[in-house]
């Protein structure tokens, strides 16, 4: 029997040997191309980004946050400044139960219902991420007692702040604005002019005033400060340091010793006033009463005490000097006199017999001077000391209202003064174009009539009506108001120096009728005799009441049987002294009645603490009698 031999094949084994052999190299090959082609991804082509993420994990950016200027007075007085303090601040997103949280940080520290509040609104506010604080101004021994529970807290911190702070509270509140926490759409502003980086670290801005007119000066060069940190992200050593530029420090034009005594002299009543130096357009006061006290936004405000300003019949947010219009009523008679001289209509000399009342040719309607029976034989002098309004139906008439606009606008009158803060208005100095732009309608006989004593349509702000008044004492050359004397940081100090806008060019002999008129106002037979009794300096001055709710033809107007926030409007504008005027005024006392009981009062008293360094008690609010005998 012959055994059985198996044959292989060498070639064919040798073959898929070989085969095997070159997928497998080539399947390492790939692996290895793969290897080096992310090996040189990472550390060629993305070397920089790498690098620059291992240093950030490496390197902690700390943002300083610079030093807010400050704010003066002319005379280096205190208007608003910075402090530390300590902060009890919570970030909501690495805490599980905030309300839990909260209840028992009040074990440690005491916190408030307004404080609740507060962060309640900031809460509905913040931005992703952002701390939030539940107590504010901690005292040392809340700190003490709290830092030594820290680590009971996950997501709560101890913050060191500057704080800013207001010395003179409700004095201020309109001129100075205030600061508060920036919001979500002011972050967006400062991303899209690319200011954001310089508020690294800042949770304050400027919301109103001086505070946001001035924020770029004030705010400073936010710092930086390179950390080195180990793996545990603790502080291992700083690798360099930019410090901080303090934002500039601003003194203004104001005084506070008579911005003090501005605001107290309206006592209860409510108003404004705005006094310039007529020579170079300081502002040295700028009342709006009420006020309210700006302390409280700086954290952000709670919402009993938003609530309580918010909804006040008194308005105490409104800024009457910079933003509240009203007709001008008498006070208007000054710039009309001049404007009858210009236009050569009414010479000085000239006499009108006053009945107590105007007709328009063709027409029955009577248009009543404030005085019954009337002023008898006026001429333009006499038309100023009893601002007869007879006088002055009679002047717009002969006018016509649109050379009254061309004349009344070079005063300032419907158009911004261009005073260095944000939202003033223009007021209104009506026109026959105005009205047909806005009404579609002709301007009629009747509506000059009107606009002739200051009323119809006619609107001013307190600081249109001082900055007129200031060009008129400073015969025809107009200076911008402004509120800031100079910008200063460390040893370097930039001066605001006085901006003249224009000179009116009005002849001599007009100046010295109307102001020799505008003195005799403040003597007897005058308007505001009786505030000005025994005055120690010359002044010039002319009161003014508007009207708030009209009178049916025939009837009389009775302060006692209208609702107080329904009654007149009192105005007075002044400059002293006379002769070479240091001071001009206008004064606006909302619902105050006639101009010379109690608006004249008020500038009597800035006028001798201004130039004569004395003080006198406020105002009392008395009930308005109907018939007063002043304007």
């Amino acid at each position: 029997m012959t055994p059985h031999v198996e044959l292989k094949n060498h070639q064919r084994e040798r073959y898929l040997f070989s085969l095997r052999l070159i997928f497998c190299l080539g399947f390492v090959g790939v692996l290895m191309a793969i290897l080096v082609a992310r090996a040189f991804y990472l550390q060629v082509w993305k070397h920089e980004y790498f690098d620059t993420m291992a240093e950030s994990n490496r390197i902690f950016v700390v943002p300083i946050v610079p030093n807010r200027g400050v704010i003066t007075d002319r005379n280096g007085t205190v208007l608003a400044r910075n402090y530390a303090g300590y902060t009890l601040e919570l970030t909501p997103e690495k805490i599980p139960d905030l309300n839990a949280t909260i209840e028992e940080i009040g074990k440690l520290v005491e916190i408030k219902p307004k404080d609740l509040r507060r962060f309640k609104k900031l809460m509905s506010e913040r931005r992703s991420l952002q701390t939030l604080p539940v107590k504010t101004r901690l005292t040392d021994e809340e700190l003490a007692s709290f830092a030594a529970q820290l680590y009971r807290f996950p997501g709560v911190e101890i913050k060191a702040r500057l704080f800013r702070e207001y010395p003179l509270s409700e004095t201020t509140s309109h001129l100075l604005g205030y600061i508060g926490r920036i919001n979500q759409q002011e972050l967006d502003d400062l991303e899209k002019k690319d200011l954001a980086g310089n508020y690294m670290g800042s949770d304050y801005i400027g919301k109103t005033g001086i505070e946001e007119r001035y924020e770029k000066e004030m705010h400073g060069v936010t710092g930086l400060e390179q950390i080195e940190v180990d793996a545990g992200g603790r502080a291992v050593r700083m690798l360099s340091r930019t410090p901080p530029q303090s934002g500039k420090d601003l003194k203004l034009t104001l005084d506070a010793g008579l911005q003090e005594v501005a605001e107290q002299a309206f006592g209860d009543y409510r108003g404004a006033l705005v006094a310039i130096d007529p020579s170079n357009g300081e502002i040295l006061s700028f009342v709006s009463k009420p006020g309210y006290d700006p302390n409280l936004f700086i954290d952000g405000i709670d919402t009993e005490s938003w609530d309580a300003l918010n909804n006040s019949p008194d308005v105490p947010l409104n800024n009457r000097a910079l933003r509240g219009q009203y007709p001008p009523g008498s006070t208007i008679k000054p710039f009309m006199a001049l404007a009858g001289l210009h236009y050569d209509v009414r010479p000085p000399g000239l006499s009108i017999s006053d009945p107590g009342y105007f007709l328009l040719p063709g027409s029955s309607h009577q248009y009543r001077d404030w005085k019954t029976g009337g002023h008898g034989k006026v001429d333009m002098f006499t038309s100023i000391v009893v601002s007869c309004d007879t006088y002055y139906y009679g002047l717009a008439t002969e006018l016509g209202i649109d050379r009254m606009h061309e004349y009344l606008e070079q005063f300032g009158f419907g158009k911004h003064s261009g005073i260095d803060l944000k939202g003033e208005v223009s007021g209104l100095l009506p026109s026959s174009d105005w009205k047909m732009k806005r009404y579609q309608q002709i301007w009629y006989p009747g509506d000059t009539v009107s606009a002739g004593i200051g009323q119809g349509y006619n609107l001013v702000t307190p600081l249109q009506l001082a900055f007129a008044t200031a060009t008129l004492a400073n015969d025809g050359v107009a200076y911008r108001p402004h509120l800031v004397k100079e910008i200063q940081h460390a040893a370097n100090e930039t001066q605001a120096a006085p901006e003249p806008l224009y000179d009116l060019h009005i002849p001599a002999e007009h100046l010295a009728l109307v102001k020799s008129a505008m003195q005799a106002v403040v003597k007897p037979g005058g308007t505001a005799v009786g505030a000005f009794w025994g005055v120690q300096y010359p002044v010039a001055g002319k009161t003014g009441t508007a009207q708030v709710i009209g009178v049916k033809q025939g009837e009389k107007y009775d302060a006692e049987k209208v609702s107080e926030y329904n009654r007149d409007h009192a105005w007075f504008i002044s400059f002293a002294p006379a002769d070479k005027p240091r001071i001009a005024l206008a004064v606006l006392v909302e619902n105050g009645g006639h101009g010379g009981s109690t608006a004249a009062p008020i500038a009597r008293k800035v006028l001798d603490y201004y130039l004569l360094g004395k003080k006198s008690k406020p105002m009392q609010k008395v009930e308005e009698k109907a018939g007063a005998e002043d304007d």
